[in-house]
């Protein structure tokens, strides 16, 4: 397995809407083993391809405790809705920044598995909130988007300094765990 790239914040890449994928084969599993691998080393509960700069439509998760339950989900799409709560989020495309998001509490959800059969799921908690974070990858959007402008240009000067914090050797302030 390999460890992917991840695009940060402000990356034109991370605006790209996903394609649909075609078909579920070996080098499509292998992108799957590379994400969740991806995932796991950057503590991460969430990935979309368009993070890794792969602009189909896929996405993995895993928000179990003992990091023991990868979800794959191919060309996701939320049938429904319910609820609303509010909840800290960040991104492993918006490294060390935090702020509170608004995303429905549960989610029904079509998509197709890993061994390329179509499935229908209702999600909830933290897990129906990660998978809305990650349908917003493949379509463009970032978290940061729902933040006020303020905020958004806060984080923007933020990520750039840390950049070259770590182009010239230093060290940025750590991120809090996991991110989405």
């Amino acid at each position: 397995m390999t460890r992917l790239t991840i695009l940060e914040y402000p990356d034109p890449r991370l605006r790209t809407w996903a394609v649909p994928v075609g078909s579920v084969d070996a080098a499509l599993r292998e992108l799957i083993d590379d994400m969740l691998e991806t995932m796991y080393a950057a503590n991460g509960i969430g990935l979309a391809a368009t993070q890794v700069d792969v602009h189909q439509r896929l996405l993995v998760a895993d928000v179990s405790e003992g990091r023991n339950d990868p979800r794959v989900f191919i060309n996701p799409e939320i049938l429904g809705k319910d609820g609303t709560t509010t909840s800290q989020e960040g991104c492993l495309s918006v490294p060390g920044y935090y702020d509170e998001v608004e995303r429905a509490l549960s989610v029904r959800l079509r998509a197709i598995g890993r061994n390329g059969k179509p499935f229908e799921v209702e999600l909830d908690g933290l897990l129906a909130i990660c998978v809305q974070h990650e349908i917003d990858h493949l379509d463009g959007k970032l978290f940061v988007d729902y933040l006020s402008e303020m905020k958004r240009q806060r984080v923007r000067r933020k990520l750039e300094k840390d950049r070259r914090l770590r182009a010239e050797g230093g060290t940025p302030a750590p991120a809090r765990a996991p991110a989405i």
